[in-house]
This record gives C-alpha cells, sequence and structure tokens, in this order.
C-alpha cells in the first residue's frame, strides 16, 4: 500500500509563498494520478489541483489558477504545491491524494484512494 506524507505547510503574510510537499512510499507513485485538495475549518473538502500520470497534464480550481503551480518528480516519488500570492481564504489543511487513471474528473475527491495526513497552511492578513 502506497503511503502518501505531506510537508512545507505553515504561517506566511498574505501574498507570501510557500511550496508543499508530498513523498510517497512507492515507486508506483509514477503511476498514479495526484491531486490536491484542501480543508477549512466549518467547510468541505475541495480540489485545488492535480496532474496526471503521464503526460504532466494539469488541473486547478478557478480559485487558485494562475496562482498555484502542481508538478511532480518521479525519480522523487514526490508531487509539489508551489502557492504564491497567498490569500487568507487560502488557509485550510491541505492534502496530497493518489488515484489511477481514468476518464473521471480529476476534482472528485471519492475518485482517489490514497490520501496524507494533511498539513495546515495559514495565511494572515
Amino acid at each position: 500500500q502506497v503511503q502518501l506524507a505531506e510537508s512545507g505547510g505553515g504561517l506566511v503574510q498574505a501574498g507570501g509563498s510557500l511550496r508543499l510537499s508530498c513523498a510517497a512510499s512507492a515507486r508506483t507513485f509514477s503511476s498514479y494520478v495526484m491531486g490536491w485538495f484542501r480543508q477549512a475549518p466549518g467547510k468541505e473538502r475541495e480540489f485545488v489541483a492535480a496532474i496526471s500520470a503521464v503526460s504532466g497534464r494539469t488541473v486547478y480550481a478557478d480559485s487558485v489558477k494562475g496562482r498555484f503551480t502542481v508538478s511532480r518528480d518521479s525519480a522523487k516519488n514526490t508531487v509539489y504545491l508551489q502557492m504564491n500570492s497567498l490569500k487568507p481564504e487560502d488557509t485550510a489543511v491541505y492534502y496530497c491524494a493518489g488515484r489511477g487513471p481514468g476518464p473521471t474528473s480529476y476534482a472528485l475527491a471519492t475518485e482517489y484512494n490514497l490520501w496524507g495526513q494533511g498539513t495546515q497552511v495559514t495565511v494572515s492578513s
């Protein structure tokens, strides 16, 4: 069973940047679609970004498009989320997730069967 571990969260001022990392425990990571989700207090978990396994196609939520960049390094079994121009509304626990390839939307959390433990991102105003 592949395990995922996020890191890189923290406290940052509005307008600042953070880079989240998600390390996978197995080389089969390279065959997974990898996504990032977030959950703010009192809100449902929402899709942030995803990257496909082979082509590297990326998908973003409208709320982060142009500010966040998802990437992966298969040699390191790691996926990244570079977050720039952070806003207070980006404050949430961020989770990385993995799923197999397929035609369903990358934004559907129910399609992912691997989840990390989450990392807190707090953006102060």
